[in-house]
């Protein structure tokens, strides 16, 4: 479908139920609403191509077929979350008076629509990039995404902060891009519990080095089976009891995917007792400040050896 072609149907769009794209002649503002036209809000870091594809999905349209019909030139093809749309500069104002909501508004959704310095500053131009592992989006809450897609669609993907990995409205989760679909966390309620935690944990001025450094802690654990492995399969059980998906993740480990997920919850007490303990390190011994964290952690009996990576980072703390 041509440009041409999609401005021909917004403009025998007859009543606002019928979707329709209406291009600007005008790029760099917004224009107003319009019978047929639909305001389609991001989700908050919400990947490009993943905003892009659900615009689209509204108005009934094929990426490239909408991209066209705003005249931004598509190069290549795609399908996140393996992949990113990166957009020239004036292909981000197209985008905006497109979607109806201005570039700054959008920009600061949109987490990643940096503009393709590439791309020529006059051309409306959009290209894939595929990304690394470590850069790819999850996928969304699909009730979120559905209440913010007309429910056309219950498919996003975003780029999720650690104090946002579940959705505590829709108890959801989706703490690895390999999992298409997101992880249902109402039979574990202490997640719940962990996310309102971790909006405190935010307000300390040492909350994201100590987030980093438990995290780091947990996953070690985790991975080689140490102190909270008891609490951590019975997690996973209970995952897996309301989540049968999980079994049937392809050549991933349903342990590996939903590990974040799985040590939440203690990641973020190591994370609030790293916090508060810090400035009283110097007046106590590294086995009292143990001792406290093994109590905030819940754990009666808490021995680590020398090379414990909790141990060893209090030990360097003190020095």
């Amino acid at each position: 479908m041509s440009r041409t072609d999609v401005a021909a149907r917004a403009r025998t769009a007859t009543v606002p139920a019928q979707p329709s794209v209406v291009t600007a002649a005008v790029w760099l503002r917004a224009p107003s609403a319009a019978p047929g036209v639909f305001r389609v809000r991001p989700l908050t870091g919400e990947a490009t191509a993943s905003y892009v594809q659900r615009l689209a999905d509204t108005y009934q349209l094929a990426l490239p077929q909408l991209l066209d019909g705003a005249g931004i030139t598509l190069t290549g093809h795609g399908m996140p979350p393996t992949v990113e749309l990166h957009l020239s500069p004036a292909a981000c104002h197209h985008l905006a008076a497109l979607a109806r909501i201005p570039l700054p508004h959008l920009t600061h959704a949109l987490v990643r629509l940096t503009p393709n310095d590439d791309a020529d500053g006059t051309e409306a131009a959009a290209r894939w990039k595929r990304l690394e592992a470590e850069q790819q989006p999850v996928r969304a809450c699909t009730l979120c995404t559905r209440h913010r897609s007309h429910g056309t669609t219950d498919t996003a993907w975003i780029h999720q902060p650690p104090h946002r990995l579940v959705c505590p409205c829709h108890q959801q989760a989706a703490p690895d891009p390999r999992l298409t679909t997101p992880i249902h966390t109402q039979g574990v309620p202490e997640l719940a519990t962990a996310h309102h935690a971790h909006q405190h944990l935010l307000r300390h001025p040492r909350a994201a080095t100590a987030w980093t450094t438990a995290r780091a802690i947990t996953t070690r654990w985790y991975d080689h089976q140490q102190h909270l492995t008891h609490r951590w399969h019975t997690r996973l059980g209970r995952l897996y009891a309301t989540n049968p998906h999980l079994t049937i993740t392809g050549s991933a480990s349903p342990a590996l995917l939903a590990r974040d997920l799985i040590t939440y919850p203690d990641t973020v007490a190591l994370a609030r007792a790293l916090a508060t303990t810090l400035p009283s390190w110097h007046h106590h011994t590294t086995g009292d400040t143990l001792t406290f964290i093994a109590h905030r952690l819940g754990l009666p009996r808490f021995t680590p050896a020398v090379n414990d990576p909790l141990r060893a980072y209090l030990t360097h703390a003190r020095r």
